[in-house]
């Protein structure tokens, strides 16, 4: 039996940080079932035609080239007292330290017809390989539950190729873990616009059809039906009027630690702020893993590649013995919708009241250029503070142009414990293509507000 100073299950974001910061020190081993690791984030492009699928799957050198043996395999079992991980074509490998980043699998309700053909999620290579298959033989119809940032480019994409798009959520607004009601109008005004129907406070309730899905029935009563269009066949056991795909959330592939003394919760393995578990010598990190969120301190979702790689970072520098911690999730993401770029950070207004933060909220609006400028766009941000401390715990971003330098701005005056007063004194640059005025910086004049409001 081989033996490893490091296994590793998992080759996404965090296995592949692991093995780029370690494998010149340990004997590495990466275990990894899928043909390649992909870049999931950029799945609904490849459906829009806007870049090669083959761009998407990750070089298997960032591993081997790193010094790691690449073991394309799916592990079935671990046996901790014994320190070795069970292969599914039979072998067995040894280890010294285990690290458990298997990433997490589409959520898909178990619902009445989950099953039926022509029912998905969206995260796989199999899953953009089928979807791809489908388009390609005349699929003419999708409804996208999950109105999110992926649900959202799914249906931009896929009404790009041709389809009747209907895009499902069971929230009364659009992106509502991102942003609030506000810019969230704004984003659904895009999607009504160019032709995507949005059937908002629904959820699907039930799946109807012989063997392939054709209606799908919602809580609302409504009953969308799939059967009128013309069959989509790619081989005899693939035949669909219509695709349902679940963009949903995901859950985290655990399967083979199921029933072991692993301390696993509702999000995932429990880990604490240097990435171990309850086991000696096995960590995790990434989406298997349940951790809590910096401003709350409280067990939160977190299932971001943006998580996972500094969580492999802290993991790594621990293993090199250098004491390193995890300080919790913040969350910074964004999304386009259609030529509108969207962004959030930290806590809504919503989420924050939810967990009895009193909260002041504030404004700003301006232009990514000077307004002279024949080019520039709307700017418009929201921060959220806590009334009590003053400190800033979430901001938002709606604009023309990207937003993810904004947002990463806002996480940083979070992750350093800022308040508005300090956001006041922020330096900023200025210039006519790339800014506003030097007389305005959108940050600063919403953190002026704040400031007003709480002195008022």
């Amino acid at each position: 039996m081989t033996k490893y100073d490091l296994i590793i299950i998992g080759g996404g974001p965090a296995g592949i940080t692991l093995t780029k910061r370690l494998a010149k020190k340990m004997k590495i081993a990466v275990i990894r079932p899928e043909d390649y690791s992909l870049v999931y984030c950029a799945m609904p492009y490849v459906i829009e035609d806007l870049i090669d699928k083959r761009k998407c799957f990750k070089k298997d050198e960032l591993i081997t080239d790193a010094g790691a043996d690449l073991i394309r395999d799916l592990v079935t079992s671990v046996d901790f007292k014994s320190k070795t991980v069970l292969l599914q074509s039979g072998n067995s490998l040894a280890y010294d330290k285990l690290v458990i980043a298997s990433g997490a699998n589409p959520f898909v309700p178990k619902i009445e017809g989950y099953d039926l053909k022509g029912v998905m999620g969206f995260k796989t290579q199999d899953d953009l390989e089928l979807m791809t298959s489908y388009i390609e033989n005349g699929l003419k119809k999708a409804i996208v539950v999950g109105a999110g940032a992926i649900g959202i480019e799914l249906a931009q994409a896929l009404k790009h190729k041709g389809l009747d798009v209907i895009l499902v959520d069971m929230a009364s607004y659009v992106l509502p873990n991102l942003v609030g009601p506000e810019f969230s109008q704004l984003a659904a005004e895009q999607i009504v616009k160019n032709d995507i129907r949005l059937v908002l406070e629904a959820k699907v309730e039930k799946l109807k059809g012989k063997d392939f899905v054709e209606e799908v029935h919602l809580d609302t009563g409504e009953v969308i039906n799939l059967g009128d269009y013309k069959p989509c066949t790619i081989d005899d056991n693939h035949t669909i009027k219509g695709l349902v795909v679940f963009a949903t959330g995901v859950v985290p592939e655990l399967s083979f630690v199921q029933g072991t003394e692993l301390q696993i919760e509702r999000q995932g393995i429990v880990v604490n702020e240097r990435m171990e578990t309850n086991i000696l010598d096995v960590y995790a990190v990434g989406d298997c893993v349940q951790f809590t969120h910096f401003i709350t301190g409280q067990p939160s979702a977190g299932k971001l590649a943006t998580n996972a790689v500094p969580m492999a970072a802290v993991l790594a520098n621990n293993l090199l013995g250098k004491p390193a911690t995890y300080k919790g999730f913040i969350n910074g993401a964004a999304t386009k919708v259609y030529d509108n770029y969207v962004g959030g950070t930290g806590l809504t207004v919503k989420a924050a009241q939810n967990l009895g933060f009193d909260v002041v909220k504030a404004y700003s609006q301006a232009t990514t250029q000077f307004p002279i400028m024949p080019d520039k766009k709307d700017l418009r941000i929201k921060l959220v503070a806590d009334k009590k401390t003053h400190k800033i715990i979430g901001g938002q971003i709606f604009s023309g142009e990207p937003v993810t330098t904004l947002v990463d701005l806002i996480t940083f005056a979070i992750q350093k414990g800022a308040t508005a007063h300090d956001l006041v004194e922020l330096s900023y640059s200025s210039q006519p293509y790339q800014s506003f005025y030097p007389a305005g910086n959108v940050i600063v004049m919403a953190a002026e507000s704040i400031i007003a409001q709480l002195e008022s």
